[in-house]
């Protein structure tokens, strides 16, 4: 058996509860209900490493992404800190699109001449330190990613809400989708880029979501309003959503030039 069937019949025998997603080795059906993201961060060491890896993005691995079903991929650095690294945003339409992702990349020509600099770095000058990721399943109430800002000076917030277990983990879930915390955040100006529950990765259970904003005073206005929100307040106070969120990350991101989130 190859490895692209192994992995997606694997998929397949493992995901059965995820309704709605194809799951098996067949082409991903275009119109599936909702999404997979794969969440990387490139751990980098210096500028100059950033900068390679950002063209690779730019000139080989967005369009070899797109040519195998990813797309729009995002690419990310980080608005404050000293920290290189970067984040990489991959939307799939199914599970086998995500299992027959390097299967694909490894037989595009195109690629590999164009990422060779990167693709077939020395050991001893690596193109990043290692890639942590994540596999995300979308939210009911936001399937598909969204991309709600276009602006040059856009910026975007990255949050990971870790839960304690889960069962805690499912109902902060079931507070976004139907409790009404996401109608509200669109409400106010927060605008989703995607929400997603973590399948495969690190600190799991945990649901992780970006937000885009034209400007850092736009999203300042946009949390102002809505944690002052009289929704909010009683939505917060809901006894059946209490102690869901154990710990929570916030990242500020900005695009990088060849992003195309």
């Amino acid at each position: 058996m190859k490895r692209r069937e192994f992995l997606a019949a694997g998929c397949a025998v493992g995901a059965v509860p995820l309704a709605g997603l194809s799951l098996g080795a067949e082409k991903c059906d275009k119109d599936q209900p909702k999404q997979l993201y794969e969440l990387r961060l490139y751990r980098l060491e210096s500028e100059e490493q950033k900068k390679r890896l950002a063209d690779f993005f730019c000139k080989a691995a967005i369009p070899a992404l797109n040519r195998a079903g990813a797309k729009p991929v995002g690419v990310f650095e980080l608005l404050e800190g000293e920290s290189h690294d970067l984040f990489v945003l991959l939307p799939f339409g199914c599970c086998e699109a995500v299992v027959s992702l390097t299967d694909k990349l490894m037989a595009d020509e195109q690629y590999l001449k164009a990422g060779a600099e990167v693709l077939d770095a020395p050991k001893d000058d690596p193109a990043y330190r290692r890639v942590e990721s994540s596999l995300l399943l979308a939210f009911d109430h936001i399937p598909k990613l969204e991309q709600p800002v276009k602006g040059k000076g856009r910026i975007f917030q990255l949050r990971i809400y870790e839960a304690h277990s889960v069962k805690k983990g499912q109902k902060k879930i079931e507070m976004f989708n139907e409790g009404g915390e996401l109608a509200l955040f669109r409400k106010v100006g927060m605008n989703p880029v995607f929400f997603g529950e973590a399948l495969v990765g690190s600190r799991i259970p945990n649901l992780t979501y970006m937000l885009g904003f034209e400007s850092m005073e736009a999203k300042e206005a946009a949390w102002k309003a809505f944690l002052g929100h009289p929704e909010w307040d009683k939505l917060k106070k809901d006894p059946q959503y209490a102690d869901t969120v154990s710990n929570i990350t916030n990242i500020m991101l900005r695009p990088a030039g060849c992003s195309q989130i």
